[in-house]
């Protein structure tokens, strides 16, 4: 090879003409026929002719030759009729060179024209023959059908995009956009597009429908869907996105009633009746699902306290049905719009529900208290009870004093924090802001004070139950989800503490829980085992637990080891879900609560600095922002005021101003 000889090189999938000017060390310098020079490795060229140009006429001349080469390969590549050569050589199970495929094509002598025209022709179709370089392999019927199918399948594509991003563009502006039978799937497409974005399995159909509209707003396809009646004005993108059913299916539901229409359901010989002293819950007002109560019986000058909960395990069965769907859900889901339970409702809400005047199967921690409310000795049993009265949390609260049982119930609880704190507990103490939907969907908002004489009372039982039966399980040696935590990074206070300030940053110190088959000591709570037993009816963690105890009381097979670890280890997604739901859903509601408050004042608390912004909490709604730092000078524990600037649920953004 010289300079003059007339090269081919592919680039961008276009064959292009060039002429060699110079050669050294592997590497061409090349113009092309576009009148550009380019270097190009010897490996690059895909088709070498054995015609040269002349380089003696001058840069204008090669290119008007190369020009002219280009054009006649062109021609020569119309003429060629592929599907006639294909027929002709469709059953040579072998690959053809380039001299001979131009020779079916052309009369000989075969010039380097029309082995261009060949290459040029083969490389630009692939529906008749594999292309490898200079050689060729004829494809079968079957495969040249199949390219054929694809070919159509990508017709279709473009043809459903170019529609389907035209109806979309319309359909903004549209106040009740139809979808035609044609675009019937595109619903879809949008939908799976919005809730999982690039892992959309139509993720590539989607974006380029939306370039054909010149749409790339998230928030327009949300409109979109809800005129389309596919999502709701207010729809819950982290259910769809974590696959969460919102219902049961129609088998479960059976399984359901069949337990509540048997009439022998509720009854068990291995359950004690324990009707001998009233029996009492207590719970929020829109409570529907009861698992816990308590009682309170004097002896003397002692005490027997009663912790009751459901026997949930009495109605689901290992690895039955309803137990499967449990297992897989993990927990209740309780939203301010919805609430999706572990368990069917004729089970939640019904069979298993310590409904007042209704005997239910109870798994019960009767403790025995001197005078001085100090704990002496327990037993875990299954009972049968019957609650008595069913009060709601400010009831409770108002019978703290004039009620004598309920007054020493909350000298109980008071006694047994105290224990806790002496032991080092880490007490936090936080408003809870409690959101609420009312008649046409209107946001309300309440401040529960998680300190009332009731709410503390019943928060300290259930701690010492779950206490008391972690301590009942490690004493029979059995395996559980036990939880332990070690002790916080930091303690800002000991006890007690009143300020928000402190609370807020204790918590930012505190370790998360270690979940063991073993027990282990609690610095949070200041316990030496725990576990979660107290709320079978809406945790699977401690539907298991129970299980776990009656296996201690001999009632069922226990779990092993492995069994409680593995159950541990797959509950961990589910569990996570519904708390990131939960956080997700609760900030949703207060963005939505804000976007109606643009422009109004509301306290802040300035929690720490960081390199460029303030952590503070808008403490009338317990919610974190970051605050530029630009042009402010605070420091940690500063009260503020900040004004609403923006408010979004939709995109999960806030925006607040500090105001003098």
């Amino acid at each position: 090879m010289k300079p003059g000889t007339l090269v081919e090189y592919i680039d961008q999938q276009k064959i292009t003409c060039a002429v060699v000017l110079e050669l050294k060390n592997n590497r061409l310098r090349l113009l092309n026929e576009s009148d550009h020079e380019l270097n190009q490795s010897t490996s690059r060229i895909s088709f070498f002719s054995d015609d040269s140009l002349p380089m003696d006429k001058g840069r204008d001349v090669l290119l008007t030759a190369l020009k002219q080469t280009a054009l006649l390969r062109r021609e020569l590549t119309q003429s060629l009729d592929l599907k006639s050569l294909w027929e002709l050589l469709n059953g040579e199970m072998e690959w053809i060179d380039l001299d001979t495929m131009t020779e079916y094509c052309f009369p000989t002598p075969v010039s380097s024209h029309q082995k261009s025209a060949v290459i040029r022709a083969l490389f630009e179709n692939r529906l008749y023959f594999k292309f490898d370089h200079n050689r060729f392999f004829p494809h079968t019927m079957e495969q040249v059908e199949k390219i054929l199918a694809q070919e159509d399948e990508e017709k279709s594509r473009k043809c459903f995009i170019e529609d389907s991003g035209n109806w979309f563009k319309e359909a903004i502006n549209s106040p009740k956009p139809c979808l035609p039978e044609n675009l019937a799937e595109l619903g879809e497409i949008l939908k799976s597009l919005y809730v999982f974005d690039k892992d959309s399995r139509h993720y590539s159909m989607g974006k380029d429908i939306l370039a054909q509209a010149g749409i790339s707003s998230r928030s327009a396809i949300f409109r979109v869907l809800v005129k389309l009646g596919i999502f709701e004005e207010e729809e819950n993108i982290d259910l769809l996105r974590m696959e969460i059913p919102r219902s049961f299916s129609e088998d479960v539901l059976a399984k359901a009633q069949s337990i509540l229409q048997n009439p022998v359901a509720s009854q068990s010989t291995d359950h004690q009746e324990y009707s001998h002293v009233q029996v009492i819950t207590i719970d929020g007002q829109s409570t529907t699902d009861y698992d816990d109560a308590l009682s309170l019986e004097r002896i003397g000058d002692a005490f027997i306290l009663g912790i009751h909960i459901s026997d949930v395990a009495h109605f689901v069965k290992r690895d039955d049905l309803i137990d499967k769907r449990a297992f897989n859900r993990g927990s209740s889901i309780y939203m301010a719009d919805s609430k999706i339970p572990m368990l069917p409702p004729d089970i939640s809400e019904n069979a298993a529900s310590l409904i007042g005047g209704e005997y239910r199967p109870c798994i019960s921690v009767l403790v025995t208290l001197n005078r001085f409310f100090e704990i002496k000795d327990f037993d875990v049993t299954a009972t049968r009870i019957k609650v008595d009265r069913q009060l709601t949390y400010s009831e409770a609260s108002s019978m703290a004093e004039s009620d004598p049982d309920m007054a020493v119930l909350v000298k109980i609880a008071r006694a047994f924090r105290e224990k806790r704190l002496s032991s080092g507990a880490t007490h936090i103490t936080l408003p809870e802001i409690n959101l609420f939907l009312g008649e046409n969907n209107e946001i309300l908002i309440s401040r529960i004070d998680r300190e009332s004489p009731s709410r503390m009372m019943v928060a300290e039982m259930m701690i010492m139950g779950n206490w008391l039966m972690a301590s009942f399980l490690s004493r029979n040696s059995l395996p559980a989800i036990f939880r332990s935590q070690n002790e916080p990074k930091d303690r800002l206070y000991k006890g007690e503490s009143d300020s928000l300030f402190l609370n807020c940053l204790q918590r930012k110190f505190v370790n998360r829980a270690i979940i063991s088959h073993k027990a282990g000591f609690h610095a949070g709570l200041g316990l030496d085992a725990y576990v979660t037993a107290t709320s079978p009816i809406r945790r699977y963690h401690d539907l298991v637990t129970q299980r776990q105890i009656k296996g201690a009381l001999g009632i069922e097979t226990p779990y092993t080891v492995n069994e409680i670890t593995q159950i541990s280890q797959m509950l961990e997604v589910p569990i996570a879900n519904v708390g990131k739901i939960q956080f997700n859903r609760r900030k949703y509601w207060l963005l939505k609560y804000l976007e109606k408050r643009i422009g109004e004042k509301t306290p802040g608390l300035v929690l720490d600095k960081k390199r460029n912004s303030y952590t503070v909490v808008l403490t009338d709604y317990m919610l974190e922002y970051n605050l530029p730092a630009s042009g402010l000078k605070l420091k940690p524990q500063d009260s503020i005021t900040l004004v609403i600037q923006n408010a979004n649920a939709q995109k999960a953004s806030l925006s607040v101003f500090m105001t003098y």
